[in-house]
């Protein structure tokens, strides 16, 4: 009788450590606005492709990804004179809604939902439509234009079913990934390739760091999900590389660590937080090896340090060669670009660098990207914050900040304070890739489309 009463406590205390166990890991919190991050995972179980089993992923994903719909008002000229000579005759013009569509993805319960800024770009009425056929309207939270991420809300009675955030650092190619979302407006589509390629550069400019996998993805395809095995997220597909605009191959994905990033810091802050660690260089070759003498075949060649930066206060120099930030290693500079990119500024960052080809390590405090200004031939550039840009309705640009060339001097009042679009052609996103590639382009004077204080768009050659 003893021992089943001591078999009985046993049960019991069995029991409450298994329930507790589930209120605590597993049962939903009531914190809706909670993004679900997936736990660590210190061993993957590799399968064959003929044993392994998409349907639990497949399932677990497909009623987190919605279909977006974007409409939007455009002028439409019902006389072609209208259009070229800009009014006087009876023609006139008329506002016609366009529609155009794409993907999205839960992240929260109560509605919160990420897709791709040119998804949602222009949109006067954006409309979400779940994998139950309900429908609701969403309004915009915020975006970021550099990334192509936006963040969206829908209001729902019911809790919704929302997506796991995995972790993008521990993908690894060759592994399995599904692609889920609405191409040709054909709901729930789930297609499966392998991880190709991770800090995939498609600018040659090492500001890109994309995912890239062989599973099909077409026009519609644009801001859902890229998921492993388990069916956590691990990026939201953004773009196809295609000679014909449909799947010919390969797909990218913004990583979900920087998607993550990126929309807490839009719940939180309203905008993105960038912090920079101020250097300009690109990827280690041999060529830049044998030249200045570094025995080592891969990282990023530090070209310039940016003035006042994290990275000049720390005493990183020209010449320096980063082959790892705290304990990751990097290889390039888009892997360089995608682990800043999830950083935030004040926050520190161990910087690893060979110097004389001995290894050193500089704690770099990274900074606020809009503070920072960079310079080429006399001319300084800064980044124009969000209000600047929604107060002079633009999407992209930098801002001349002051002008020391002395061949310049009688066009600094016209030119300082005025806004830089493009340069060759090249859109003027981001003051430190402007002057990354004007450096890189020394040797010969460049196009600028300049808006001036006066509101004048020209083309200027300096």
């Amino acid at each position: 009788m003893r021992n089943l009463g001591n078999l009985f406590l046993v049960s019991l205390l069995s029991g409450a450590t298994t329930l507790g166990a589930y209120k605590f890991f597993i049962e939903p919190k009531n914190d809706t606005s909670t993004i679900a991050v997936a736990p660590s995972y210190t061993k993957n179980v590799s399968l064959s492709a003929e044993n392994i089993d998409f349907t639990a992923a497949a399932e677990s994903t497909i009623h987190s990804v919605v279909h977006v719909k974007n409409m939007a008002m455009q002028r439409v000229y019902r006389d072609p004179f209208e259009f070229f000579f800009g009014g006087g005759r009876s023609g006139g013009t008329q506002q016609q809604m366009q529609v155009g569509t794409g993907s999205g993805v839960i992240i929260s319960e109560d509605g919160y939902i990420v897709t791709n800024n040119h998804v949602i770009d222009k949109a006067s009425e954006l409309e979400v439509t779940l994998n139950n056929n309900k429908t609701y309207k969403a309004k915009l939270i915020g975006t970021d234009s550099k990334m192509d991420i936006a963040l969206i809300k829908i209001e729902s009675d019911e809790k919704l079913p929302f997506i796991t955030f995995g972790d993008s650092e521990n993908v690894k190619v060759g592994e399995w990934a599904l692609a889920v979302g609405n191409p040709y407006n054909l709901t729930s589509t789930v297609t499966a390739g392998i991880i190709s390629a991770k800090a995939r550069d498609l600018s040659n400019e090492g500001l890109q760091s994309f995912i890239q996998t062989d599973a099909a993805v077409n026009p519609g395809n644009s801001g859902g999900a890229l998921v492993n095995t388990r069916g956590e997220l691990i990026g939201i597909n953004t773009m196809i590389s295609s000679p014909t605009g449909s799947y010919t191959g390969y797909s990218f994905a913004v990583p979900s660590n920087i998607t993550r990033k990126i929309i807490e810091d839009l719940m939180q802050f309203g905008n993105v937080q960038r912090g920079v660690l101020g250097i300009e260089g690109g990827d280690l070759n041999p060529m830049t090896s044998k030249e200045y003498g570094i025995d080592a075949s891969e990282g990023v060649y530090i070209g310039k340090v940016t003035k006042k930066s994290g990275a000049e206060k720390a005493g990183i120099k020209e010449g320096d060669v980063i082959i790892a930030l705290d304990s990751k290693k990097i290889k390039s500079f888009s892997e360089l670009t995608s682990y800043i990119n999830t950083k935030r500024p004040d926050e520190v960052v161990n910087v690893k660098v060979l110097r004389d080809n001995e290894e050193r390590i500089f704690p770099v405090k990274l900074v606020k990207k809009e503070l920072l200004i960079t310079e080429f031939n006399g001319f300084e550039f800064e980044d124009m914050s969000p209000t600047e840009m929604k107060k002079l309705n633009l999407d992209y640009g930098i801002k001349i900040k002051t002008i020391t060339n002395e061949n310049y001097q009688e066009y600094k009042n016209d030119l300082e304070g005025s806004i830089i679009l493009s340069v060759d052609g090249i859109k003027a996103t981001d003051a430190e890739k402007i002057s990354s590639y004007l450096n890189k382009k020394k040797s010969s004077k460049a196009r600028y489309k300049i808006l001036f204080k006066n509101r004048q768009v020209q083309d200027i050659i300096m």
